[in-house]
């Protein structure tokens, strides 16, 4: 005698219907996944050093990635870009010559200045356009 045509004792659940149940939780959950963030690495640093805001858990597709000076992006304080279609990377207006953007999502800074002290944005657009935004901070010490 099969198991599927075994008479069910009251309170057993019906193995097929427990499988199909199963997979349909699994397949109507969404994945859940690490939200981006960013660590400047180190938090506090001396002028004339270096410091990375070091990018987490970015999606392993997306369009294009920026940074910002401060917390509310806008064209004047785009630091740089990287389109990932193009492998391409691109200055915006606040750029000083001194930062370095990297494909994984990290942007790095040379021979920091107290000015450089403060908020930046990053803003990563996913393979649906969605975006996603995270803000870290540094203090830069004499």
């Amino acid at each position: 005698m099969e198991l599927a045509s075994a008479r069910l004792l009251r309170g057993q659940i019906p193995w097929r219907g427990l499988l199909l149940t199963a997979s349909l939780l699994t397949y109507w959950s969404p994945l859940t996944t690490a939200q981006v963030t960013v660590d400047a690495v180190p938090p506090n640093v001396v002028e004339e050093n270096s410091v990375l805001l070091l990018a987490h858990n970015m999606p392993q597709e997306f369009q294009v990635f920026y940074w910002y000076k401060g917390t509310t992006p806008n064209l004047d304080s785009e630091i740089a870009r990287y389109i990932r279609s193009d492998n391409v990377h691109q200055t915006g207006p606040a750029y000083s010559g001194r930062e370095t953007i990297y494909s994984n999502g990290s942007l790095f800074f040379q021979n920091v200045t107290k000015k450089d002290e403060g908020a930046y944005t990053l803003t990563v657009i996913d393979q649906q356009f969605n975006p996603i935004q995270t803000s870290v901070q540094f203090r830069v010490y004499p």
